[in-house]
Parts: C-alpha cells; sequence; structure tokens
C-alpha cells in the first residue's frame, strides 16, 4: 500500500516543530530567554498540560534548558558535543587553548566580516550596550569577562548565519574561562577595551574588511598575553 493513514497531531507535537522551525531559522537564538508560561500559553493559545509536555520534549532533545528561577532559554544544539569535550582537553593540556584560539581566528574574523555586512540596527544596538557596560565596569574596576564573552556572542548572532551563532554559544564558557587571566591586568584589559571599540567601529561603519582585520589583531594581542602567562608560569614552577 503507498499511502498511510492520516493521524491526529497532538498539540504538544505542533509546539515542538514551531519551536524548532524558529530554532533553525534563527529566530530563536542560543541563549535567548522564553517568555514566562502564562505568556506563552497566550501567545500559542494551548493549555498549561499541552505546552509542558513541548517544552518537556524540547528540554529533552537538548535545544532547551531550564536554569535559575526555573526560567527556560534556548540552548546550543552543539553545546554537549563540543564544550565539555574541549574543557576536558584543556584542564589536561593547557596548551590546547592556543587550539582554541586558533580556531577562534578562523570563526570569529568569518563572523566579524558578515557582521559588518548583514548586522541590522537592533544589532548594532545590542553590541553598543555590550561596550558601555564593559566599560562601566572597568573604570569601577569590576571583571567583565562575561561582557567580553558577549561582545563575540553578538558578533556571531549579527551574522544571521544560525549554525555560527550555535557554535560560538557552544565555547562561550570556554571563552570567558581562557580571558580571566588577562582581565587581571588594568593595562591589558585596556588594550582589550580598545580592541572591542575598533571592532564595534568597523562592523557599524560596514566595513567587511576592516572588522576581519581588527579581530584578527584582537585575537593575536590574546594569544601573545596567554603565551606570556603560561610561560611565566612553567618558569615559577619550575
Amino acid at each position: 500500500m503507498m499511502f498511510n493513514s492520516i493521524k491526529h497531531t497532538k498539540i504538544s507535537e505542533q509546539i515542538v516543530d514551531q519551536f524548532k522551525r524558529l530554532i533553525a531559522d534563527g529566530k530563536l537564538k542560543p541563549g535567548d530567554k522564553l517568555p514566562p508560561e502564562r505568556e506563552l500559553i497566550k501567545q500559542l493559545g494551548v493549555s498549561r498540560p499541552s505546552l509542558r509536555e513541548a517544552l518537556n520534549a524540547l528540554v529533552a532533545m537538548g535545544l532547551l534548558e531550564v536554569k535559575q528561577a526555573k526560567r527556560t532559554y534556548v540552548k546550543s544544539v552543539t553545546s554537549k558535543l563540543i564544550e565539555d569535550p574541549l574543557s576536558l582537553l584543556i584542564k589536561a593540556d593547557t596548551q590546547k587553548i592556543f587550539d582554541l584560539i586558533e580556531v577562534r581566528k578562523a570563526v570569529e574574523t568569518w563572523a566579524a566580516y558578515h557582521a559588518a555586512e548583514r548586522a541590522s540596527m537592533e544589532d548594532l544596538s545590542e553590541l553598543d550596550t555590550i561596550l558601555q557596560k564593559m566599560k562601566i565596569a572597568f573604570e569601577e574596576g569590576l571583571s567583565w569577562t562575561k561582557e567580553d564573552a558577549d561582545f563575540h556572542l553578538a558578533i556571531a548572532k549579527a551574522t544571521h548565519n544560525t549554525i555560527q551563532m550555535h557554535i560560538m554559544s557552544a565555547i562561550y564558557d570556554l571563552l570567558r574561562a581562557s580571558m580571566v587571566k588577562i582581565f587581571a591586568d588594568r593595562d591589558k584589559a585596556k588594550q582589550l577595551m580598545n580592541h572591542h571599540q575598533q571592532i564595534f567601529d568597523a562592523i557599524q561603519s560596514r566595513s567587511p574588511e576592516k572588522a576581519r582585520k581588527r579581530t584578527l589583531e584582537h585575537l593575536n594581542y590574546v594569544e601573545s598575553v596567554v603565551k606570556k602567562s603560561i610561560e611565566r608560569q612553567g618558569s615559577a614552577s619550575r
């Protein structure tokens, strides 16, 4: 027999399909916080049991995750495939951090180039907001490793390439961990601040090649500082 009988699709399955499409299209991005349950019920026009069944299924699929205060967030589809194994590698061999930086050079220079071409006004506003938070934290002597990682993730989002967004989101925590020691030095932190401003200016002015170049200069600097830091640690331990 050629045809299969038509089956009634559960409401929860329709909700799951809609979320999958939004994530695949990049309309829901890694790290995005979903509206409260009551608001989702209203927007989707469904019952609470159907919504909860769908959200639980999406969490089980690894597309969503529940964090503090029981809020639900969009998860990077590559997070467990990339982040956990890489964390173990870097902990086992600190030299692997240079492999991460090398990959960042390839991925992020591409991202900056295309962000300069594709960034929306909303993307530019988000990047500018993150920069202002960086400056405030720097002036107050606070850590801004989170804002640093947020900045690079926002550039990935500005490419409007769904796969790029998920890859960058997957290594988000690795970015933060790899930058901690650099931020301990105020002069180096100020240099990083200037780099971020230059990258943003290039993206805002729609200068793809300049954005690519500024990002590469930034990551070359990060690489040199991390290398010196590890060399000092090696000398001190001898």
